[in-house]
């Protein structure tokens, strides 16, 4: 569960939609926080932070970290299809066969996508972009090891006031660009056949 600061004056729809994250599913290989949110894009806002717990005995300073912000305005905004926008950032170092592969700024996308229907989180007008930063050394570097990293940033529009499935959606993302499971650690996906 996450505690929320919501600011009690704020529009009642508001008030409902920031309220569902109260009900999130925090996985235990994430730390989440409220964070301050910008406060020029729109008339309410809350936003979020999350970091992957580095696994004992991880070499890694750094494993997956992203940015989640819900906008409420009183009416919507330029491409928008309702009073409410997400918009989220997620960056993670991949291991060097995956980052170099030219399909992997794709992957991002598609896990994106998987999560959110995962969770039930239908959205309109999603669109985003994925960044790869493939490092290798040369000369008096060239001993370096190899080194990618992919970022995603997200924006869309969701279909309901219920949005604890975006935000579960957002940290499964995370997880999954740090190399974690889509359902948690010690979760065991299973098929399902006819």
């Amino acid at each position: 569960m996450l505690e929320l600061e919501i600011d009690e004056s704020a529009n009642p729809e508001f008030r409902l939609a920031a309220n569902s994250f109260a009900r999130v599913n925090v996985r235990p290989e994430v730390i989440i926080d409220q964070i301050d949110a910008p406060q020029n894009l729109s008339r309410h806002a809350i936003a979020f932070a999350c970091d992957v717990k580095a696994t004992e005995g991880d070499p890694s300073i750094f494993r997956g970290t992203g940015r989640f912000i819900m906008l409420w305005d009183d009416a919507p905004q330029e491409s928008w299809t309702n009073n409410f926008r997400v918009i989220l950032y997620a960056k993670s170092p991949l291991e060097t066969d995956i980052g170099f592969d030219d399909d992997s700024a794709e992957i991002a996308w598609a896990w994106l996508m998987t999560s959110l229907e995962q969770h039930g989180a239908t959205v309109d007008v999603a669109g985003g972009t994925t960044t790869r930063v493939l490092s290798v050394g040369h000369g008096t570097l060239s001993t370096q090891s190899h080194h990618a990293e992919l970022e995603l940033r997200a924006s869309w529009c969701p279909t309901s006031d219920d949005l604890a499935g975006h935000l579960e959606a957002w940290v499964d993302l995370i997880c999954m660009m740090s190399g974690l499971s889509l359902h948690g650690e010690g979760v065991t996906s299973i098929d399902r056949r006819n």
